[in-house]
């Protein structure tokens, strides 16, 4: 009977101790048994890494001669341009030359494939002395015969502004304030319509006097009609609320049913019309409108 309880005793002890966590100290090291082998290395040559060629400073900066011919007008310009210069670039540079067309009405083709305007010029593999189709796009009337010569524009004459201080039409209750500057047009004859010989031709100024044209105005247009002397009115504005408020149970819905009358009837008043009518009412619409 003791022989079993001390064997009983036993396994509870070794279950208990199973049981509980392994802690290794710090000091602790696996035996040399339980360790993977190392695998050995050989010691393998290995040859050193290409040297990265430099590009030569002549070749970055050297320029080269392109012609761009154009086959229809007949017209052929040459240019020394970058290889690194973009396609865009390019066009701008063309475009200042005599009679050339404005870069965005350009196409440049090479071996009949247009060149994108943010590419570079050597992505197309293009050598010194090559030629480059020059084309427009269709709807530009281009004649490089003909020099575009920009005449800078000639300052307007001062004139009295007394009298255009304050500038009323007959039977409009409209007045005109403000600056007024009196537009100008110079002619400048062309160039090729002279021979040799003859004395330059001088540009003409024309000054046009925009005080006599006159102004159209909407209260002017209106100001006879009943009907607009009616709308008009900010008394009649007064009762229509006063009916409308009558008329509906709460006071937004009868501002609301004045609010679409009044869009309505924006179309035969005049913004300062409609501004004295909401004064006088005391209803101010979105934006003070």
């Amino acid at each position: 009977m003791a022989e079993q309880a001390e064997l009983a005793f036993i396994k509870n002890f070794i279950n208990t101790i199973g049981a509980a966590p392994v802690v290794y100290g710090d000091d602790y090291q696996q035996p040399p048994s339980n360790s993977l082998k190392r695998i050995p290395v050989l010691p393998v040559d290995l040859p050193p890494p290409p040297e990265r060629k430099q590009p030569e400073a002549s070749t970055l900066s050297a320029s080269i001669k392109i012609t761009f011919k154009s086959i229809k007008p007949p017209k052929s310009y040459t240019l020394s341009v970058q290889p690194t210069d973009p396609i865009s670039d390019i066009k701008s540079q063309l475009a200042s030359s005599p009679g050339a067309p404005p870069p965005d009405t350009q196409r440049l083709l090479l071996k009949g494939k247009a060149l994108a305007d943010s590419k570079l010029l050597k992505e197309y593999n293009i050598k010194d002395g090559d030629t480059i189709t020059l084309m427009v796009k269709p709807g530009y009337d281009w004649d490089p015969s003909k020099v575009i010569s920009v005449t800078p524009p000639t300052p307007a004459t001062e004139i009295d502004r007394s009298d255009m201080t304050s500038t009323s039409q007959p039977g409009s209750s409209r007045t005109r304030t403000g600056h007024v500057r009196v537009p100008s047009v110079v002619l400048s004859p062309s160039p090729s319509g002279s021979s040799p010989g003859e004395e330059k031709p001088t540009d003409i100024l024309l000054t046009l006097d925009t005080s006599i044209i006159p102004t159209a105005s909407l209260s002017a247009e209106n100001s006879a009609s009943p009907f607009h002397d009616t709308i008009s009115d900010p008394e009649f504005w007064v009762r229509l609320l006063t009916f409308l408020r009558g008329e509906f149970g709460t006071n937004n819905d009868a501002v609301t049913a004045w609010e679409d009358f009044l869009r309505v009837s924006k179309g035969t008043l005049s913004p300062n019309e409609i501004a004295r009518i909401r004064d006088h009412v005391g209803i101010v619409g979105m934006g003070g409108t």
